[in-house]
């Protein structure tokens, strides 16, 4: 068993690309069975970590490699933000099931 402020003190890292996504703020729950849908990790902040933009990554539970004592392995599929142009372009992060689109 695990506590919510545990999961929210590890850095969650995607395993698709290295690269770390930040920590845990919210969860997903399915209160009808008591479990965990998907978790909540806030996009980059743009002013000393308060304001995000309005983005953030909702992660499924079944995306979770492992959790381990430091740090959650998701893997997620990354493709790059064209509208940004190259030197701004960012990882978008798509779920399987975006990328069969």
């Amino acid at each position: 068993m695990i506590k919510i402020s545990e999961l929210q003190e590890k850095d969650v890292v995607n395993v698709s690309d290295g690269r770390k996504l930040g920590r845990i703020y919210d969860l997903e729950v399915d209160l009808r069975v008591g479990r965990v849908k998907a978790l909540v990790i806030p996009g980059e902040s743009r002013m000393f970590g308060l304001f995000t933009g309005g983005k953030e990554w909702v992660i499924p539970w079944n995306q979770i490699v492992r959790i381990g004592t430091d740090v959650i392995l998701v893997r997620l599929e990354t493709r790059y933000d064209d509208n940004e142009g190259v030197s701004g372009s960012r990882p978008l992060l798509i779920t399987p099931e975006e990328n069969n689109r």
